[in-house]
Formats: structure tokens, sequence, C-alpha cells
């Protein structure tokens, strides 16, 4: 007798979501295409065509619902056999009852593996049982084995000689065009920062982690107006702590040097709005684009930059505020695996995306019970690993805010704790309150002296 013990392994209800999810929410197909999944791992066969289907419809970048499926069934043959679109309906419904859970894409993954491993395994079963020479049956089982794995591979290993052929050219350009090598770096603005730093480049994880209070999503945001303002580049937001409409008033007082106070109020007169009616024409020219949802994952992070740099043509810079109130996709383990799980994902993303992340992150209390107040690399909360993914950890510090009576009133220091590509050190920032602005001691100066002289 047949029990489902002895069925080869699959997961309908996993399988019936993530056709839902594809009828419901088109992007979630990168999920999937990353996950490497294919219409021939689904286990029954209705949803294997169905998929397939889909699939056909997103190589094409057509619209994907119950319509465009059904079409694409009736041209493959294939829809007399689903009970036409009765099914396709019920599908595109079964999401409703469900909760969304990016894991289902890989139990449909992890099942069609097992069962290419029971058929692997079958095969060699058959051939000990023909009793074939010895030698040529483990030359098979490795050849399959082999071949097995392969599969789940999914870049080739390249030489030095292949890697220093492109490179070449890159050093070419930088000798021949540094005007224009300078012109693609994306640059904090901050001249000492950068200079550490060497700019941000297109495959690093950036982490900005600070105490409360410190003042870490204003210098994010100002990062975020010298990027898309003065450099011309394109920067998004993902704000998992604030709504758009406030960061928005935030970089509004420092763009229009209106005092943050007077907005959050609604405390304004007419000269005011003038000087933030120039800064909204500034801004409305800028290549800004934010998020607020409360509720975000990697794989869902990576659907959305992915559909923002194919329509928008340009990514260069993301900033994530903050990395603890990210979700992770696995919610067995503990919140420092959950943590680890998602400063990986955000490292893998900025390398596969070709895009700097700025990602905030909070520190632990640590800071508090020390003498010295400065933060280390051992304070970043509920995970090791985020130091360890990191290409580069600033903290900021405020010396006012543990000694009211210190005469570094305003300053700031930003603590390079770890840098891959070159030195650690200390920068300080002197903090305008009033316009949430960060601001170089020697541009501060100098930024007196023309209003002196403009009178």
């Amino acid at each position: 007798m047949v029990t489902e013990y002895t069925l080869p392994p699959h997961n309908i209800e996993a399988e019936k979501w993530v056709i839902s999810w594809a009828l419901m929410d088109n992007e979630t197909l990168w999920i999937f295409e990353w996950d490497g999944l294919s219409h021939k791992d689904f286990y029954q066969s209705e949803h294997a065509m169905i998929y397939e289907a889909i699939s056909q419809l997103w190589v094409a970048r057509k619209t994907i619902d119950v319509i465009t499926v059904a079409d694409q069934l009736d041209k493959n043959g294939n829809l007399d056999k689903m009970g036409w679109k009765d099914y396709l309906y019920e599908l595109s419904a079964f999401l409703i009852s469900t909760s969304p859970c990016v894991e289902y894409s890989k139990i449909v993954k992890e099942k069609s593996l097992l069962r290419q491993v029971l058929k692997v395994c079958q095969q060699i079963s058959w051939d000990a049982y023909e009793q074939k020479d010895t030698i040529q049956i483990f030359d098979d089982i490795e050849k399959k084995i082999f071949a097995l794995t392969q599969n789940q591979v999914w870049d080739n290993m390249f030489s030095i000689e292949d890697i220093l052929k492109n490179r070449v050219e890159d050093y070419m350009e930088i000798v021949d065009n540094p005007e224009s090598v300078n012109a693609n770096k994306v640059n904090s603005w901050y001249t000492q920062i950068d200079e550490m730093l060497t700019w941000f480049k297109p495959w690093e994880l950036i982490i900005l982690a600070a105490r409360p209070s410190m003042w870490k999503t204003a210098f994010a945001l100002n990062v975020l107006t010298n990027i898309a303002l003065d450099q011309k580049k394109s920067v998004a937001m993902i704000s998992l702590e604030m709504s758009k409409e406030s960061i928005v008033d935030r970089i509004m007082s420092e763009v229009s040097w209106v005092p943050m106070y007077k907005i959050s109020k609604w405390n304004l007169d007419n000269a005011d709005f003038a000087q933030m009616w120039e800064a909204m024409e500034q801004l409305s020219n800028a290549h800004v684009y934010l998020d607020d949802k409360w509720w975000m994952t990697v794989p869902l992070l990576k659907s959305k930059l992915r559909k923002l740099k194919i329509e928008k043509k340009q990514l260069d810079l993301v900033i994530i505020d903050y990395l603890q109130l990210m979700h992770g996709t696995n919610y067995e383990g503990n919140r420092v695996q959950e943590v680890a799980d998602i400063s990986r994902g955000l490292k893998e993303l900025a390398k596969e995306l070709e895009v700097p992340i700025l990602a905030l992150s909070q520190l632990s209390r640590a800071v508090e019970w020390r003498v010295d107040k400065k933060p280390q690399l051992s304070d970043l909360r509920e995970s090791g690993s985020i130091e360890q993914d990191a290409d580069s950890v600033l903290m900021l510090h405020r010396e006012e805010y543990y000694d009211p009576d210190t005469d570094r009133k305003w300053a700031t220091d930003v603590c390079i704790r770890k840098n891959r590509n070159w030195a650690v050190g200390e920068v300080e920032l002197h903090f305008e309150k009033e316009i949430m602005k960060f601001v170089e001691v020697s541009k501060k100066e100098k930024k007196k002296a023309d209003n002196t002289a403009a009178f």
C-alpha cells in the first residue's frame, strides 16, 4: 500500500503559494529566479505547466495574470488539461488565505532536489543489481553525483588571466580619463571620510552604527542629499522607522536652510516658504527614491531594487534605516542568527546589484558602561556577523551627550572602526542642529567667512 511517506518529496501547498504570489505580484519572479526555480521543480503536473507559462511570459516581459497565463497555456496546448481557467482563478485567490513567506519557493526547490537525489540513488541501485563492473559502477556514481551538484552551481570560477583582460581596460581608463573616472565615484562629500574610505564602491556594505540620539539618520540623509544633489546620482532610501513625509521634511530643512523646528511645528512664514520653494525645485529634479514600508526582508528588498534599477537605468547608492528593523526569512532560529542572515543577505545584494549599501545599525548598551564612551566594533548589536560582512564600519560619537559641560559642543566624531580599503581613524564634524546637517569644520568656517563677506 502506498502511503504519503512512500511518495516522492513534495509540498503542494508551497507550490500553490508560489504560483499564487506570481499571479498577484509579478516582481516576485525576481526572487524565484534567484532561487533557481523552474517549472521542472514542481511535483504536480498542472503546477509545472502553469509555471512554465508564467516563465515564458516573464521572459517576454509581459503582464502575468489569470488571463495572460490562460492564453499562454492555450498556446502551449495545456489549457484543457487544467480544467480551463477555473483552477487558475482558484490559485489566484489562494494567497488571500495564507501569509506571505519567501521560504516557500525554497521549499519547492528543495523538494525537487530531493526527488533528483532519489532518482540518482535509484539509478545507482539498479546498476548494482545488474552486477556491472565495479570500477564502472563507481565511475558512474561519481559522474551522477557530480552532475547533480553541478546543477546547483550558479557561476563558474574565472582564471586571473580572464579577469585581468577586463581589468586592464579599467586601469587604462583611470590613466587616460581621470576626470571621467572621478565623475563615476560615489562620495560622501565629507573630504576626510572619503579619503579614508576611498569612496563607496559598487559591491560594498557600509555600516553606520551609533547609540540613540547620535543623529545617525541625519548623517545618512546628509550623505543622500550630497550624492543626489551635488553629484547628480541616484539614491534609494528604505526607511523602516520614519515615514517618507518625515524624511522629506528633514531633507527640506537641510537643503532650504529653514530650521527643522519651524517645519515640525508648522510655523512657517512667507520668507521660509520662498526658501523651501527653491529647495523643492532643486529636489524635484533629483533622483531620490523613498520606501517607508514597515515590513522588509532581503528578498523583497532585492525585488524592489532590481525593478528600480531596471526602470530608472541607474542606482548609485542604497540607504537602509535601519538593519535591525528588517525581518529574516527564517523565524525558527534566534534573533542573533536572524540578524546574521540579514547582514549576509545585504552583502550579497550589494555584490549582485553592483551598488553600495549604507545600512544603519544600533549599538548595544555596553557603550554606556565604559569610562570611555567611544563605540567599538564589539558594540555592534545582536550579531558579530555584521562586523564580518561589512566592508566599512562607521560609528558616531557625541561627547556632549555624555558630558554636557564639554567644550566640544555640537562636535560629532565619525569613528571609522573597519575599512577594507585603507586606514581607520576618526573625523570630527560639526552638527548644525537647526537644519539637521553635518559639516566639516573647515567648510563651516569657510561658510561663515563667505556670509561675512556678503554683508
